[in-house]
């Protein structure tokens, strides 16, 4: 199963967006379910922010990157 991971990056600390990661977004948010297929994944991850105030505020020096992962559950949090 996938878990798809929602970065959001600001171009000052990341002009690279492959350089965007869970240690230096400004914003991680991840998706409350899990998904068989890649490219729904990616395609609920960028829906999920799209209906989030944070997603409806992205400021033009920030970028978006939609990481689906695979997972192991420890508790309620994704490693």
């Amino acid at each position: 199963m996938l878990t798809a991971i929602v970065l959001v990056c600001s171009l000052a600390v990341t002009p690279e967006l492959r350089d965007c990661s869970r240690n230096n977004a400004r914003v991680v948010l991840q998706v409350p379910e899990e998904f068989m297929v890649p490219a729904q994944c990616m395609m609920r991850g960028q829906a999920f922010l799209a209906e989030t105030s944070i997603g409806q505020e992205l400021g033009r020096e920030e970028r978006v990157k939609v990481m689906c992962v695979r997972h192991i559950l420890v508790g309620r949090r994704i490693i």
